[in-house]
Order: structure tokens, then sequence, then C-alpha cells
């Protein structure tokens, strides 16, 4: 098994509150990166200066400032700035398993090395309404399927030569930038493989406000990158036949049935991934979490359907 060089890369944007629990895991993985490069896009709360304290009592890390510049454009930054074979990318706002970063090079060492790997990610959620929402939007290591699955950059690794080969983190993209990466490295034929020990925790949204921005925004995205655009498609037609059905079901009752076997079978696999969690709340929490399931999958929707259109107005004007 051959070493490989590795560069640890993030890029942030007003993270006082999360960026000390991100250092503390980065700073005690058991295989500790070659190079650190932080790249902040214009912090204007007390990140910077958090960072720079880790900096002065000796930790080796290299602090980027790219004001201005939006997830992509920070991203390169700061992978320009390293030398290392191999990058590794997370997200501020996560916590780092203590064998992270040696999981998720491993696949790169081996005889046969991959040349992208997929770390794998977590909820840590606090009360009722943060775990019904990882419930509903995060897939379990149970249901990955390893060849299709496109790594998120909370957690993956690929090698410099990879980056440089597909231009790097697509600069024009603010949202949905790392599935625009994943595919583009697919499309050169590049090898993937998946590390799920390579473990990331990150804590989903705390009200239904800010979900409702976040699914907006990566909407958004996915239109201004032209992405799924027969998912986005079947969703509007299921939400403009949804009154069709209410109404016609006057007559015809059993419309009303059929809707109702459908709307129970699109709540499935978020109840499924729930069970296991219900245990670790108290009795009232669980009756919140399992309340609040339908309510994040429709306002999930609705912040999708208002946000793709405003994409795809983008990507046809620009």
């Amino acid at each position: 098994m051959t070493r490989v060089r590795v560069a640890v890369v993030v890029s942030l944007l007003n993270e006082e509150a999360a960026v000390d629990a991100l250092l503390d895991s980065l700073l005690a993985q058991t295989r500790p990166p070659d190079e650190i490069a932080i790249a902040d896009g214009g912090s204007t709360d007390g990140t910077v200066d958090r960072i720079q304290r880790r900096i002065v009592a000796g930790a080796p890390i290299r602090l980027i400032s790219a004001p201005g510049t939006n997830i992509s454009q920070a991203r390169n930054r700061a992978i320009e700035t390293t030398s290392a074979a191999a990058i590794a990318v997370t997200d501020c706002g996560v916590r780092l398993e203590p064998h992270w970063l040696a999981e998720l090079i491993a696949p790169l060492e081996r005889e046969d090395p991959a040349d992208v790997v997929a770390g794998f990610f977590r909820a840590a959620p606090v009360g009722a309404f943060e775990t019904a929402l990882g419930s509903a939007t995060l897939v379990r290591e149970q249901d990955v399927t390893p060849e299709t699955f496109q790594p998120s950059s909370r957690s993956v690794a690929f090698r410099r030569t990879a980056w440089l080969a597909v231009g790097g983190y697509p600069e024009w993209l603010e949202h949905s930038e790392d599935v625009i990466f994943d595919l583009r490295l697919r499309s050169h034929g590049y090898r993937f493989a998946f590390a799920p020990r390579a473990l990331v925790h990150f804590r989903p949204r705390s009200s239904p406000g800010a979900f409702f921005r976040q699914y907006y925004l990566y909407a958004r995205g996915d239109g201004k990158a032209n992405l799924w655009p027969r998912r986005h498609a079947a969703r509007y037609a299921a939400y403009a036949l949804a009154p069709f059905v209410i109404i016609a079901g006057l007559w015809y009752k059993r419309l009303w049935l059929a809707g109702a076997v459908m709307g129970a079978a699109y709540l499935v696999t978020p109840y499924r991934r729930l069970l296991p969690w219900l245990p670790i709340l108290a009795p009232l929490e669980r009756a919140e979490a399992l309340a609040w399931v339908p309510v994040i999958r429709l306002v999930g929707d609705v912040a999708k359907m208002l946000g793709y259109p405003v994409g795809v107005w983008w990507r046809l004007t620009r």
C-alpha cells in the first residue's frame, strides 16, 4: 500500500457557532491530514477570529480569505493553495468521526485504487422536528447502492488529477455544485468507491423556515444545472392532479381511496427511517416527530416547486 499525501479542504461563511466543533474533530483524526486549507467567504462574525486562534496555538491550518465567493469558488481557491495528491472535502457544521480521514483515504491507497471516495453522513438531531427532518430527508447506509451513490461534499475524497481534469467545482453554481462535480467525474470515467465508515455527523435544520430555504436553494440549483427535470416534472404533475382527485372524489369515492393509498406510500420511507429514532425521544416528542413527517414532506415539495423554476429561468436567460 502506497501512502498518499492528503489535504483536507473546507469552505465556510459565518460559522462562528459551528467552526470549533469541526476543528476539534479534524485536529483529533487518527490519521492527521498533511495539509488543512480553509477558505472563508467573507465572514462578518467571529469565525475568522476562532480559526486564527487555532493557528496561533499551533494548528497546521492555512486560512484563505476569499470574500464574495460562493461555495464552489471558495472550495476551488482552497484546493489551489494545496499540493497534496489527494483532496478530502468536508463542510462546517459537521463533526468528523476520529477515523474519518483514514477510512476516506484508504480506497485511494489500495493495490487497485479508486479515484473518488464517497464517505457517509448521519443526522445528529436535537428534538422532535430535527429527528423527523433527518429521517425524512436522509438515506440510510443500508439503503445505499454503492455503484450509483453520489458523494456529498460533507464527506468526499478525490485525486487532484481528477479535480483538474473536470475543471474543479462549477463556479457558476452555488447549490447542487457537488452533484455536478460528481457527474463530471463519472463522465470522465473515474472509479468511485463507497466508504460508509468515513462518517460525519451534522445537525439538520432547526426550523421549518430554515428547511424551506435550504430546499428552495437546492431546487434553484437543480434548475440552474438542469438536474433531474423528470423528477421535478413528476412532482408538479402529482400536485396538479391532487385537486382533481379531491373534487372528482365527491362523485367517485374510489378516487379518494386511491389518493389516500398514494399519499400513504409517499410517507412509508420517512416513517420507516424514523422508527429507529423514536426510542431516544420522550413520549410526547415521539408523537410530535410522527406528526411532523407529512408536514416536512409538504414543505420540502413546495420549496422545490418554487425554487426550481427560478433556476430554470436563470439558465434560460443568462
